[in-house]
């Protein structure tokens, strides 16, 4: 792979990874809400449901999806009706005790299956196949170097944004006005959510 086939391979993998979705934004969530060590299971749930992907996807399975267009709809109305779910239960926390019972603890099992109900990775998975493994005559050479470095992305990009709900729970446990602020944050995250959904159901 030439200097040029990287570096434009990084910037890619950066602005997919760093630039908000839904990921990003449940990082965030989870962590403002249950704290670090509750949302570093989904953070780290990410860059293993984005190599399976993508493994997936180099082996021929993206091909399939983009091919029939019934399972593009069934994987795009799951995802949307996953992220809407997602939403309400983050909408309905008013307290940070709250959240603890609430349906957000999402299991390591489920941030992996997350990812292939996500069209931002989906996308990501293709057009890296298709810009830089396809037809390759050292396609496995390619996917030894790509694969991880998408796992790296994933993973970085999740800590840093879980890292950041980290700080904000320190400003949402004030308990003068530790309601309001928490209600008007998670009012944003699921306002994220949903527009996320709404953009995957017109793609």
């Amino acid at each position: 792979m030439s200097t040029s086939e990287l570096t434009a391979l990084l910037l890619l993998c950066a602005a997919a990874s760093f630039t908000p979705g839904p990921n990003t934004t449940l990082s965030t969530a989870l962590a403002a809400n249950l704290g670090f060590r509750r949302a570093l299971r989904f953070a780290l749930s990410v860059p293993v449901g984005w190599a399976l992907l993508f493994s997936l996807c180099a082996g021929g399975i993206g091909a399939i999806v983009v091919a029939v267009p019934a399972l593009r709809i069934g994987i795009q109305a799951l995802g949307v009706i996953y992220l809407l779910w997602l939403a309400f239960n983050i909408l309905t926390v008013s307290t940070l005790a709250q959240a603890d019972g609430a349906q957000l603890n999402i299991s390591f099992m489920q941030g992996v299956l997350l990812q292939f109900l996500n069209i931002k990775v989906w996308m990501l998975a293709l057009t890296v196949v298709g810009g830089w493994l396809a037809g390759r005559s050292d396609a496995t050479a390619r996917f030894a170097v790509i694969l991880p470095l998408l796992a790296m992305f994933g993973l970085c990009s999740n800590l840093t944004y879980a890292l950041a709900g980290t700080l904000l729970r320190q400003c949402l446990a004030d308990t003068e006005h530790a309601g309001r602020r928490l209600r008007l944050f998670n009012r944003c995250m699921a306002a994220i959510l949903v527009t996320t959904a709404a953009w995957m159901a017109t793609f």
